[in-house]
């Protein structure tokens, strides 16, 4: 099993599903600004925006990871990610909302097995919280570096 010592994460939510992200990776999070349009580019790649004179690709985080997306979701947030952990670019994250900073125990962790983790990009998942049936929530722990690496590649977003 890996050690997950002090873990911190960003945690968001996309078509009403928890997720997660480190917070080393998240620069910063920001309102919903307008996103011009990429003509020709592929659907994950919402558009860009000039946030604060720096141009910064914009991705859909609902068609990189294969979910429904929301039309009409008030709280849209963008997750600007710091330069490196997108390859050196200037990339931020749509997802539906941002709920919290969360501090995680070792023990509130679990792991996933290897081929599913590497195929689904996640590094595990995190038990928090309560869900409506009085057990502890499921937030989807996402290896948001890899997941970008692959897709980068693929799109040569630079």
């Amino acid at each position: 099993m890996a050690s997950f010592d002090n873990v911190v994460v960003v945690q968001f939510e996309i078509s009403g599903v928890q997720y997660a992200l480190d917070i080393q990776v998240a620069r910063e999070i920001v309102e919903m600004i307008p996103i011009t349009p990429v003509p020709l580019a592929p659907k994950h790649i919402a558009g860009i925006i000039n946030l604060r004179g720096e141009i910064t690709n914009i991705l859909n985080l609902n068609y990189l990871m294969g979910l429904p997306v929301r039309t009409n979701s008030e709280n849209k947030k963008i997750i600007v990610l710091v330069p490196e952990a997108a390859n050196g670019s200037n990339v931020g994250l749509i997802v539906d909302d941002v709920m919290s900073v969360l501090h995680v125990n070792e023990d509130d962790i679990d792991e996933m097995e290897e081929s599913i983790s590497k195929e689904a990009y996640v590094k595990g998942v995190i038990k928090s919280g309560k869900d409506s049936a009085g057990n502890k929530a499921l937030i989807i722990w996402i290896d948001i570096k890899e997941t970008l690496s692959d897709i980068l590649k693929e799109t040569h977003v630079t």
